[in-house]
């Protein structure tokens, strides 16, 4: 099963032109979708009049070396380990989601345009590699949602209320459950179940890819960005004309702002002890 091109078996009955039509629809509606989020939220207008700001108030030139090297280390740490996350919970969760996205839509895309048929011999990797990033982004999604994102109960948030944010998270763990389960009804020969679930598996990716401009898909390539820019400003020495901002915990903020309630730790029985998380971050 683990090493059988489902799209492959699935051309029987769909032409090739029309999922590899499908394919690239979806990627026009992810180009579309952020183009479209960047016009509405003023966000590329945003980090260039930033960008424009801070070469202002920078005290100190920085190379172009300089930059570089900055690129190159948010590259490193913000994108390919999140270390931004400070949770080791939420960063592992994250960089599964993170690699079994990426596989799991690579592989796809791979056997659909050079492999697409069973006649074309898929090499046994590639469905491999698909199943291997579909379990990933369910133990890391899964893991998200029950575990460490229900700590937003604590806060009066269940961990069944869904909003508009969590359209990403939800149409994401759909098309990757309903992805397995549709490959082993196929291989399995459960006629009716395998449909049900390929039709399931389509609702979901179209939801996931078509929603960019209502969910957080965005969200991803915009952090990088502003990472990179934190760090040019923290170098060029912009930052240093911003007044100070204490930590909640700090007895300086307790001071100032007295009603400003404690944080509490992501585990329950950390409630009341002021211990500091980070605020509930959401895909």
């Amino acid at each position: 099963m683990f090493t059988t091109n489902p799209f492959a078996e699935l051309s029987s009955f769909i032409p090739v032109a029309a999922m590899q039509g499908y394919v690239v629809l979806m990627v026009l509606l992810v180009i579309g979708g952020t183009i479209l989020d960047m016009i509405h939220k003023g966000s590329a207008k945003y980090f260039f009049e930033n960008a424009k700001k801070s070469k202002k108030n920078a005290r100190r030139s920085v190379s172009s070396g300089t930059k570089a090297g900055l690129a190159v280390q948010t590259l490193t740490n913000e994108v390919l380990l999140s270390a931004e996350f400070k949770n080791p919970q939420r960063r592992v969760s994250h960089l599964l989601m993170m690699y079994g996205f990426i596989i799991f839509v690579v592989t796809t895309a791979v056997m659909i345009f050079s492999y697409p048929t069973a006649a074309d011999s898929t090499p046994g990797y590639l469905p491999l590699l698909w199943h291997l990033g579909a379990l990933m982004l369910c133990i890391g999604g899964y893991w998200f949602w029950f575990v460490i994102r229900v700590d937003v109960s604590a806060e009066g948030q269940p961990w069944y209320r869904l909003t508009q944010g969590d359209i990403f998270i939800v149409s994401l763990l759909a098309t990757a459950t309903f992805g397995l389960i549709w490959s082993i009804a196929q291989s399995t020969g459960a006629a009716g179940w395998d449909t049900l679930f390929f039709v399931l598996f389509i609702i979901s990716s179209t939801t996931l890819f078509s929603t960019v401009l209502w969910s957080k898909f965005a969200h991803m390539f915009f952090k990088p960005a502003a990472a990179f820019q934190k760090k040019v400003t923290k170098a060029d020495g912009s930052q240093e004309n911003l007044p100070d901002v204490p930590e909640l915990s700090a007895a300086e903020t307790k001071t100032r702002y007295p009603d400003i309630p404690e944080y509490m730790g992501d585990n329950p029985g950390d409630m009341g002890l002021g211990i500091k998380r980070e605020a509930p971050q959401h895909y």
